[in-house]
């Protein structure tokens, strides 16, 4: 025998070859000491010992330096034999030290041995480090080697038993707060999987986890694989008859239908019910499992059953968090992930669209509610039908549907052909136009929330559109859309700033030459001019909202402007202040107007309301509403812009109006000589229906004359002046009456 051996397994096992899976175990043993008689007669006095029903291992190591480095890369040692005088006189007793407190092992058995008993250990050595027997080298005979090293390993197990125990019930208690988070079948399984491994350490591919019932489908009878991992992986969501191996599809099918676990001699199946469901782990491991094994599994089904049977409402809260309920498409989050996915791939070709049903509203509105879900659940299987396969579809707003898929599948001709035919909802044949919005991948700006975004911007462009039904995402859209927000955030900070301003432009009698009014006009100056022109401004103010408060804003400034202006006229003089929808729509503008009256102390004879022909024509039923009872109050109206709206004979007839004002477009069109046939047109239908008429936008004498002779009674323009401050109009008034 060579001394030289440091790993001297004395013994062969003759039971490997037969259970190649999972060879017996030996007890591991670490003897040092710097004498190699004492090896040698170690290795003696041990040879073909059998204890506690194992072979030994015996590694050996002549320094506590040695017995360091081999502690560095294994600490899997039941028993040490130690010296205690070697290198020094404690390196023994230090090496204790370290393998206790720096390497943590706690549980191996330190067995001290001394060939000079005067250096024997104190009383706190053995206390502090858990020395389990400390004997001189000339007292351990064979016999009482045997007798104390039996003695360790006896404890060593016991310790490491309970450990072991203590180590399984934490990783059951991680277990169950680690499955507790799956919410998909799948997951669960995998997470089975991989907890049982941890658990008794087993091999993963020696692990199947199999229920009743189809994830995937409606077949509630059949036995499916959910998990498993190695050559086994692919068999996921294949029925159980699928797997090859006889042994482990016995061992589940048993399992399930005698609802019980089975523990058999080298392999265990643990039972699962839960939320109407069955299910069974098959575990491979190699040997019967030991009593407190078998509590361990026990307690782990337990816990796994109490999780597999909040899974399946698991399941359903996941569906309802990512899909839509009507449709049962995906929702608008399910859809930007799908984004992303499809981002962070790389897939060429592929574009976003969106999908838009025009006035839908008014099916809503005019059918009912059931009727419009029972369409959009139409047009979602049509859609399904004709894009399934290659393509992602969401429902991501109350009539809009996302699109993900390969640009020639989606183009404006072939999503637009979906809807030539009509939809058959119910006892309705609903006709349905689209408007479709489309942002292609490369373009979206790295995030499924930026393409969703972009391709939201080419659908409202598209909406605008008057000659086509379709828009696609370009930069310039975005760069418009940042223009457009970042001017109304600077509107609302110079509003609130004080920073704006009512400009007042004269109205006057075309005979006498009058001035009968002023019409005040918004305007938003900065030291080089103005910042915007009404004409972008507003429109944006009104999109904003911030109209509202810009509207009573004008409104009290009017007011103050008639106290000031009113003892520079020998006429009554009238204010004509302008009001957009915004302003109707919040259901109390008479209520508002006359309280700002009231405290102004401004007669209501004195205010004239204006509102474009496109305003009264937008929701009749609120605005007419709104005016007839204004005019009660003695407010006299207008309508702004006449003529450049859509609106019929009957429905202008219908309107609360006094005054008819005629569009600067057709007052230009008698300074280019077309001969202002539109302008005397509205002149005679103005004269007709009893209504005063107004021009704007008088810049000639010509336009003048002309107005004059069709009987045109009022006008406004830079022929008579231009739009100024209320200092400025005060002296212009003060000067005009000082030359009459």
């Amino acid at each position: 025998m060579n001394d030289n051996n440091q790993n001297d397994e004395l013994i062969l096992l003759e039971d490997e070859a037969a259970n190649p899976r999972r060879p017996a175990s030996r007890w591991p043993l670490l003897v040092i000491d710097d004498d190699d008689e004492v090896h040698a007669a170690t290795r003696f006095a041990l040879a073909d010992q059998t204890l506690l029903g194992r072979h030994l291992e015996l590694v050996h190591a002549r320094s506590a330096a040695e017995a360091r480095a081999i502690l560095a890369a294994r600490r899997d040692f039941a028993v040490i034999l130690l010296d205690v005088v070697m290198e020094t006189d404690d390196a023994g007793l230090a090496l204790v030290g370290h393998i206790r407190e720096t390497l943590g092992m706690w549980e191996c058995r330190i067995i001290l041995r001394t060939g000079q008993p005067g250096y024997a250990p104190e009383l706190t050595v053995f206390n502090n480090y858990d020395i389990n027997d400390y004997r001189t080298k000339a007292e351990l005979t064979r016999t009482r080697l045997i007798t104390a090293i039996t003695a360790a390993l006896r404890s060593f197990d016991q310790i490491r038993t309970i450990a072991e125990n203590r180590r399984g019930l934490e990783l059951i208690v991680k277990a169950v707060a680690d499955l507790m988070e799956q919410h998909a079948l799948t997951q669960f399984a995998e997470g089975v999987l991989t907890q049982m491994t941890a658990l008794l350490k087993l091999p993963l591919d020696g692990i199947v986890c199999a229920q009743r019932g189809s994830p995937f489908d409606d077949d509630r009878d059949r036995l499916y694989i959910v998990g498993a991992a190695g050559k086994l992986a692919p068999l996921i969501a294949a029925p159980l008859d699928d797997l090859g191996d006889s042994v482990v599809r016995t061992a589940i099918e048993e399992t399930i239908t005698q609802s019980t676990h089975q523990f058999g001699l080298d392999h265990t199946t643990l039972y699962l019910r839960g939320a109407e469901q069955e299910g069974a782990v098959y575990l491979d491991t190699g040997g019967p499992l030991s009593e407190a094994d078998r509590q361990l599994v026990a307690v782990f089904a337990a816990n796994i059953s109490a999780c597999f049977s909040n899974l399946n409402y698991m399941e359903k809260l996941n569906f309802a968090a990512y899909h839509d309920a009507l449709t049962h498409l995906s929702n608008r989050s399910n859809f930007i992930v799908q984004l992303e996915h499809a981002l962070r791939d790389g897939q060429q070709g592929q574009v976003v669209a969106l999908i838009d049903i025009d006035h839908f509203a008014d099916i809503n509105d005019g059918l009912g509610h059931d009727v419009g879900n029972e369409l959009l659940v139409a047009v979602a299987t049509r859609l399904e039908g004709a894009l399934y396969g290659d393509c992602r579809l969401a429902r991501i707003g109350a009539d809009v549907f996302g699109v993900l898929g390969p640009h020639e599948r989606l183009r404006p001709e072939a999503l637009t052909a979906l809807f030539a035919m009509p939809f058959e909802v119910g006892e309705h044949l609903l006709p349905v136009n689209v408007k479709l919005g489309y942002c292609r991948l490369e373009d979206g700006g790295g995030s499924g929330f930026n393409l969703l975004k972009r391709a939201n911007i080419a659908l409202n462009g598209a909406k605008k559109h008057l000659s086509a039904d379709f828009d696609y995402f370009s930069c310039d859209m975005e760069e418009h859309t940042r223009w457009r927000l970042d001017l109304i955030r600077q509107l609302k900070h110079d509003f609130h700033a004080e920073r704006l301003a009512v400009w007042y432009q004269p109205q006057v009698a075309i005979h006498s030459g009058e001035v009968v009014g002023v019409e005040a006009l918004l305007r938003w100056p900065s030291e080089a001019g103005f910042v915007q022109p009404p004409s972008v401004f507003v429109p944006l103010a009104e999109y904003s909202g911030l109209i509202v408060e810009i509207g009573e804003w004008v409104l009290s400034e009017a007011c103050k402007a008639y106290h000031v202006l009113s003892p520079l006229q020998e006429s009554p003089l009238r204010i004509a202040v302008n009001v957009s929808m915004p302003q109707f729509r919040t259901g109390n503008l008479t209520e508002r107007v006359a309280s700002r009256l009231g405290s102004s102390r401004v007669p209501p004879s004195a205010l004239e309301l204006e509102i474009t022909e496109s305003i009264a024509m937008d929701e009749p039923k609120t605005v007419i509403a709104a005016l007839e009872s204004l005019r009660a109050l003695g407010i006299s109206v207008a309508i702004d812009d006449f003529g450049t709206g859509y609106s019929s004979l009957a429905q202008l007839r219908a309107l609360p109006i006094d005054r008819l004002k005629i569009d600067r477009a057709f007052v230009d069109e008698i300074r280019d000589g077309k001969g202002g046939l539109f302008a005397e047109t509205i002149v005679t239908l103005g004269k007709k229906l009893g209504l005063r008429l107004i021009a704007e936008g008088v810049e000639t004498p010509e336009q003048a004359g002309f107005l004059r002779a069709l009987g045109c009674g009022e006008a406004q323009g830079f022929f008579y002046a231009r739009p100024m401050p209320l200092e400025e109009l005060r002296d212009w008034l003060a000067a005009r009456q000082a030359r009459q």
